[in-house]
């Protein structure tokens, strides 16, 4: 059975567990973000724990996180309710938010997550104020690893071409990082081909969609200890200073940043 057209799958870095370069990657974008959406009402859809977008928090931002999960909802405001951060459990695919009820929003890493993720984008659009603006992050199709939650990875000229169909101003750039981080990604690339050679029948690939994703879900953490059990914890010494964004893409670039702006909807008054 394939996974649903509408379920949003997900993951969640593990502080501790999941590979600094990846925990890294989040922050830089995260910060990349913070510099591009000014004041007011900030809306962060697949806010997941919070810790994210209690960045976003300030005595001039209202920041509202929304996560499909209950359970990262309810962790999220247990940690950040006090210094203001307000959460709900949503779907990303039909918020249930009024029309331009928001100065700006966030998407970081969340609409590779969706089979068809343009009801995202419009659902993004429809929620922002008419000069307001839409921050998406996403890995840059070229350069991102195997991963059974990656339903539809997007290439520069798709991303672009999907966003032009709902934001008359839209700026596409990435988030790279130092060549040492590059190499870092590219020895976690060949440690994880050999795992997967492991599986010379592909059975991944043959079984359920969703038998897959419950296998890496229990299995990634525990891998991550076995075979990066020297990247994780602040071991590598990656950290968020070691990304920077660029209007340079290319395939190895390792994240697509896209800024837009000019919703194509009508909001309401």
């Amino acid at each position: 059975m394939p996974p649903s057209k509408t379920r949003l799958t997900g993951e969640r870095p593990q502080l501790g567990v999941t590979p600094d370069s990846l925990l890294a990657l989040h922050e830089a974008g995260y910060r990349a973000v913070l510099e591009r959406i000014g004041n007011g009402r900030i809306l962060d859809v697949g806010c997941g724990q919070g810790f994210e977008s209690a960045r976003f928090l300030s005595p001039d931002r209202q920041v509202v996180g929304a996560d499909y999960s209950r359970e990262a909802v309810s962790e999220a405001a247990s940690r950040y309710a006090s210094q203001g951060l307000r959460v709900a459990q949503m779907d990303a695919l039909d918020l249930g938010i009024g029309a331009g009820s928001f100065d700006a929003a966030c998407s970081s890493h969340l609409i590779e997550h969706f089979i068809d993720p343009e009801p995202h984008v419009a659902e993004l659009a429809r929620v922002v104020k008419d000069g307001g603006v839409v921050c998406i992050l996403t890995p840059n199709e070229p350069a991102d690893f195997e991963n059974p939650f990656h339903l539809h990875l997007f290439g520069r000229v798709e991303l672009r071409a999907m966003l032009e169909r709902h934001f008359d101003d839209v700026w596409l750039g990435g988030v790279d990082a130092a060549p040492h981080v590059k190499s870092d990604f590219a020895a976690r690339r060949v440690k994880a081909a050999k795992l997967l050679r492991l599986d010379f029948l592909d059975l991944r690939h043959r079984i359920p969609h969703r038998w897959y994703v419950w296998a890496y879900t229990r299995l990634l953490p525990l891998a991550y200890k076995v075979v990066a059990r020297g990247d994780a914890g602040g071991l590598t010494g990656i950290t968020a200073a070691d990304w920077f964004v660029t209007d340079t893409l290319d395939d190895t670039t390792l994240v697509l940043l896209a800024v837009a702006r000019k919703p194509r909807v009508t909001q309401a008054a």
